[in-house]
């Protein structure tokens, strides 16, 4: 009886919890399907092409603003077509896997002060653990499809995701020595000022890195190899189909958000003004604002697009000479001189 009314007392909590979860999901998955199409109608521009503009109703027609719905709608038809001699288990695991963390790494960003579902004090190790996990929906993917192509595309794609994880972790810790705390609140209020007080000048080459290593780690162009058009198969999902396959796509877009809004989060200031204190406060959109964090996202997002319509395709032995010969040496001296840095409290990011 006493535990019956413990769960009747934590029920308004859960429910509570959930209606957060979806407010951030649901605008969130909208988010990563009108993502697919921005990246047709601008890399289209780019290439003098309309993109998609035929599906729609009434004026989104013009635009072609139903073409989403309507790749949803088609994949959710299409025969989802399991392997002869797979493991039909982990093949259905496997997608679940790498969307899984790209969506769990949310529960602990703060979209504003105090604005956040999960504020713990770990939050940055926890981003680093989510982040670190998606690798394994691409190896049991390649395992599982009974395929040498695809075992072969997912051992590369590993390969790629843990050298430039490395990477992205030591401009981490980088960040997390310039603002002395895990919590992702701590670190935006420690860049508390104007544009010149965010992080991104006194770290950088960790900002360039970190940003270039989360290009290199959601396998865009122009590390795209394990899913390049001049190679025999399309990588380690080349055996899935229908909704399996869309989940490994929509995970990518996923991931591109999440990399997109950390870097935001964790260079530029998160949802700070550029502008120096004293202008900004208690003026309309000028103010500190969960808007300029957006902007800022927005802009990191567009960069992925960008290099995909821009520089042609690395070399394998490129992309990961590129991993560990540079990035990797660079982030360790940054972080000394980061150290060294914080200690004299040079000034004035850390005085």
């Amino acid at each position: 009886m006493d535990a019956v009314i413990e769960l009747w007392t934590a029920l308004p909590v859960v429910i509570q919890i959930m209606i957060k979860i979806v407010t951030i999901m649901l605008p969130l998955m909208i988010l990563v399907a009108y993502y697919t199409y921005a990246e047709r109608k601008i890399i289209g521009y780019m290439q003098v092409r309309m993109g998609p503009n035929r599906v729609g109703f009434f004026g989104m027609r013009l635009w072609g603003l139903g073409q989403p719905i309507a790749d949803a709608v088609k994949l959710m038809f299409k025969e989802i077509v399991v392997p002869n001699g797979a493991n039909k288990l982990l093949f259905l695991i496997a997608p679940m896997l790498s969307i899984g963390p790209a969506l769990a790494a949310w529960a602990v960003f703060p979209f504003n002060a105090g604005l956040v579902l999960a504020d713990v004090n770990a939050g940055l190790l926890y981003i680093l653990a989510m982040t670190s996990l998606g690798v394994y929906g691409v190896i049991i993917a390649g395992w599982a499809s009974n395929s040498k192509y695809a075992f072969l595309g997912a051992m590369r794609s590993a390969a790629q995701i843990v050298s430039y994880e490395i990477a992205m972790g030591f401009a981490l810790v980088g960040v997390l020595v310039a603002a002395g705390s895990l919590n992702l609140g701590d670190i935006v209020a420690a860049q508390q000022g104007s544009v010149f007080h965010w992080f991104w000048l006194p770290l950088m080459p960790l900002f360039l890195i970190y940003f270039i290593s989360g290009v290199a780690e959601t396998n865009r162009a122009p590390f795209d190899v394990a899913e390049g058009e001049s190679e025999i198969v399309a990588g380690f999902h080349v055996e899935y189909s229908g909704m399996t396959f869309a989940v490994f796509f929509l995970a990518e877009y996923a991931n591109m958000i999440l990399i997109s809004a950390l870097s935001a989060l964790m260079f530029l200031g998160g949802w700070l003004s550029p502008l120096p204190e004293a202008w900004v406060d208690g003026v309309f959109l000028l103010d500190h604002g969960f808007h300029w964090l957006l902007i800022k996202t927005f802009f990191f997002m567009f960069l992925f697009l960008w290099f995909r319509a821009t520089f042609p395709r690395y070399r394998y032995d490129q992309i990961m000479r590129l991993g560990w010969k540079v990035f990797i040496p660079i982030t360790i001296v940054w972080i000394v001189v980061v150290a060294v840095m914080k200690v004299t409290a040079m000034p004035w990011w850390f005085s």
